[in-house]
């Protein structure tokens, strides 16, 4: 059974039937609804089920609203979990304070070498304080001469564990004739470590232990512990 047009209400056949808009039209009948000028499938435009031609479809009319406190809180919240100023404010304080660092191998080398050395150096000041000044008290009644207070012994006989590992690293090792050559520039982070840039030949190479060795930059002259995995041999 033929459908009826939408527009006249006449049966629509075949021949001269347009399907458009969930509705059925005679190709006559399919027309703006404003100015009656004859549509096809390429120049039409829809609204509510019903054809427009593009002069006539209706435009889009925005509601004015009020600021009111409730509207104006919701905006301020928007803007606070907005993305976009979220990333506005990082690329603003990007290498003002903090500085964005990949924790790579190389790093947490670094960083495990720097923890060892403040430990070290920090058993060394307590050497020094404690050979300094830091004498036991002669006892006011002479029948407590010979009593010694067993925190004192104890502190007097304690000995940390990496200082003799730090004064073997800290006396210039026997020159071995080894030579090197620098692969990465390296800042000395301690006064017996020694600094120098990519491309340095390092002479009279000495291995300390696994990680460090002792040797002399040929191009300054000065001599001191360096990483091991910042030089390749020659």
């Amino acid at each position: 059974m033929n459908p009826l047009c939408s527009r006249c209400n006449l049966v629509v056949y075949p021949t001269e039937k347009v399907n458009c808009l969930d509705k059925y039209w005679h190709k006559g009948c399919f027309s703006c609804e404003v100015c009656k000028m004859t549509l096809n499938m390429k120049n039409y435009k829809g609204f509510e089920k019903r054809p427009y031609c593009n002069a006539h479809y209706p435009k889009t009319n925005f509601t004015c609203v009020a600021d009111t406190p409730e509207n104006l809180r919701l905006k301020q919240q928007s803007k606070m979990q907005s993305q976009v100023l979220y990333r506005e404010d990082f690329e603003k304080n990007k290498g003002k304070a903090f500085h964005v660092v990949t924790d790579t191998p190389e790093l947490q080398r670094i960083k495990k070498s720097q923890d060892q050395i403040s430990n070290i150096k920090y058993h060394e000041e307590f050497e020094k304080r404690k050979m300094g000044g830091e004498a036991p008290q002669q006892p006011s009644n002479p029948s407590s001469a010979a009593y010694q207070p067993p925190a004192a012994s104890q502190n007097y006989n304690y000995e940390p564990a990496p200082e003799p590992a730090r004064q073997a690293a800290a006396a210039p090792p026997p020159s071995a004739g080894k030579r090197y050559r620098a692969v990465y520039d390296y800042s000395a982070a301690d006064e017996d470590e020694v600094s120098f840039v990519d491309g340095d030949v390092i002479v009279d190479v000495q291995q300390i232990d696994e990680g460090w060795m002792y040797g002399r930059v040929e191009r300054t002259g000065q001599q001191g512990m360096l990483p091991a995995n910042y030089v390749e041999a020659i």
